[in-house]
């Protein structure tokens, strides 16, 4: 069996595609899924890195996503021909990912292929749409509507943030893409962004505690100094639902969004979520898009060979909109 594998030593980092033994190296598990496709996640740049804090074991099969069929199962969750998403639960981290045409889990760990999303599309949202979705209807529940004004969306042009401008529009919002990359402005207004801004459009007013008053609710994919920023330019009521860090761990910020604003912070979790609500999740995925609009959201489809390109694309934020990855070729 053909597979991307990522080898820790040290310091150093041996990846590419291997022929390995799947009965000695795939994990164990009472499951075992004939994978059809996987995507290129930031998180799978990050395993890749030099003393990654991410990858948790010094040989990995890479992949935090994969869909596809179960081909065996005594597990009471799943049963053979079984359409399933695997995603979270340490896949490409901590166990071997969908970066192989076969992968073998609990079958907990498995969400069934909602009915009319087709396998392909599934892996076109990924963990990147999980997030996104996850993020929206975070933000719901605070009561944002769409009528509320203006949803900003940070780190636009990425997996997280390209799906959640197309995500927001389509469920109505009025939405502000924020990108450094100004040549991708057509893009994401094709995406449906009703305005498209620089980085530096959060720098308002930098002397007060406070900025003016702007976005109803924000999705952030970048943390950091962003996210900072963002809490001190929400509406009375506003919520912004943080799901990256490629800005930074860290955030500097004071007490007043929360207690003169009534602003709400939200964390979005991809890896630990647990059953129903990652079936929620996929189940509003499954109807969120047209066709053409899903489409719209892939740069490309790549083999296995390809894989180290790409992620080396995201590493360096050079990538748009999601890459998919067909382990069989």
């Amino acid at each position: 069996m053909r597979a991307y594998v990522i080898e820790h030593r040290g310091d150093e980092v041996d990846a590419g595609v291997r022929d390995v033994d799947e009965d000695a190296l795939l994990d164990e598990g009472d499951v075992t899924v004939d994978v059809a496709w996987s995507c290129l996640n930031y998180k799978d740049a990050m395993v890749v890195q030099p003393k990654s804090r991410v990858a948790r074991r010094d040989v990995l099969i890479g992949g935090v996503d994969a869909v596809g069929r179960v081909t065996a199962s005594s597990s009471e969750a799943v049963t053979v021909g079984d359409a399933v998403i695997a995603h979270g639960h340490g896949f490409g981290t901590s166990h071997h990912g969908g970066f192989a045409p076969r992968l073998r889990c609990d079958g907990a760990w498995l969400v069934p292929l909602p009915r009319g999303l087709e396998a392909r599309d599934a892996m076109v949202f990924g963990t990147a749409g999980y997030t996104a979705m996850a993020s929206i209807l975070a933000l719901e529940s605070t009561g944002l509507a769409n009528d509320a004004g203006p949803v900003l969306v940070t780190g636009a042009t990425g997996g997280v943030g390209s799906v959640a401008v197309a995500l927001l529009a389509a469920r109505g919002f009025e939405v502000t893409a924020m990108t450094g990359k100004g040549a991708e402005r057509d893009y994401l207004v094709g995406l449906g962004a009703t305005e498209v801004v620089d980085r530096d459009a959060l720098d308002d007013r930098p002397e007060r505690v406070l900025g003016t008053a702007r976005f109803a609710g924000a999705v952030d994919c970048v943390g950091g100094a962003t996210l900072s920023s963002i809490l001190r330019v929400l509406r009375w009521g506003g919520a912004v639902a943080a799901t990256g860090l490629v800005g930074g761990a860290a955030i500097a910020t004071t007490v007043y969004p929360f207690i003169t604003r009534n602003v709400a912070l939200l964390g979005i979790d991809s890896v630990e979520a647990p059953p129903e609500v990652r079936e929620v999740v996929w189940d509003t995925l499954a109807c969120a898009l047209p066709a053409a609009a899903i489409s719209s959201l892939v740069a490309r489809e790549i083999g296995l060979d390809g894989v180290g390109e790409g992620l080396d694309e995201l590493d360096r934020a050079a990538a748009r909109g999601r890459i998919l990855v067909d382990p069989n070729r």
